[in-house]
């Protein structure tokens, strides 16, 4: 008789409908973008982390945890060597109905959140209804999220496949700490001033001005957790010329100074 086929990572998730499921690790799984029957919740140790979805770009700062419904397709990106992934998978027949939940969003863990991801750090695997703390621990932890974590980060980068389109999105990212001025950008891809800013709105939903904004605001957040840089390097770095124009542009964004942000999101080194 021949062996069976071991399991993916991806069927192991979804094989049991009603339990829940646990996965720690090191190591990042080679994913395409992807969705199961569970909700995800996932909180990344170290290391800059985004979350992709088919239209938007998230990005997840240390002491955050990121919320993925069931069925919503996502893939997770590392850009720098973490520490570790946890990764817990809830059913979501064991939850309420409460909208919050088929939302996706990043949010800050308190310590409350934050000490009951940990305590599961020995689980791994499927959790059934017959082991009843763990499975009710897990049910409370999902229960409790809700009402611990109201507001969502505001800062996200939408995406597209356009071929059109997405070589100049990553122009901006190779530049962002140039001017990026519209017609300058326009005429560098053959563009009119008229028709780049129209592509931006028609496929993106935002302005030209807006995307290199958050681009720059989000790539001063990689480099306010992952880098020793002065806030006044970074906001040259980032492209801007004020470091004031730079604080005001990330308070209005993150709704917390620079500083703030990088002194409450950076975890110690261990």
């Amino acid at each position: 008789m021949p062996a069976l086929k071991p399991l993916s990572f991806l069927e192991k998730v979804n094989q049991y409908p009603n339990s829940t499921y646990i996965y720690h690790t090191k190591i990042e799984e080679n994913l395409l973008m992807h969705n199961h029957n569970k909700h995800q919740l996932t909180y990344v140790e170290g290391g800059a982390v985004y979350l992709n979805t088919k239209d938007n770009s998230y990005f997840l700062p240390a002491r955050h945890f990121v919320w993925i419904p069931a069925g919503m397709e996502h893939v997770i990106e590392l850009k720098t060597p973490i520490s570790m992934i946890r990764n817990i998978y809830i059913p979501p027949r064991i939850l309420n109905n409460k909208p919050f939940y088929g939302q996706m969003g990043i949010y800050p863990a308190p310590n409350l959140i934050l000490e009951m991801i940990l305590f599961t750090e020995n689980w791994t695997g499927n959790i059934f209804g017959k082991e009843k703390d763990k499975y009710q621990y897990i049910k409370t932890l999902g229960n409790i999220i809700p009402e611990m974590n109201k507001n969502p980060m505001p800062v996200v980068l939408p995406t597209t496949s356009s071929k059109r389109l997405s070589p100049i999105l990553n122009h901006i990212h190779l530049h962002i700490e140039q001017p990026l001025l519209l017609k300058n950008v326009a005429t560098h891809f053959g563009f009119s001033s008229r028709s780049l800013s129209r592509l931006f709105r028609t496929t993106l939903d935002i302005s030209f001005l807006q995307y290199v904004k958050l681009s720059r605001i989000i790539f001063s957040m990689e480099k306010l957790l992952q880098t020793e840089m002065s806030i006044s390097e970074i906001s040259y770095a980032s492209g801007y010329n004020s470091l004031a124009t730079f604080s005001n542009t990330f308070y209005n964004l993150v709704k917390v100074r620079p500083v703030e942000f990088r002194k409450s999101n950076r975890e110690i080194s261990k």
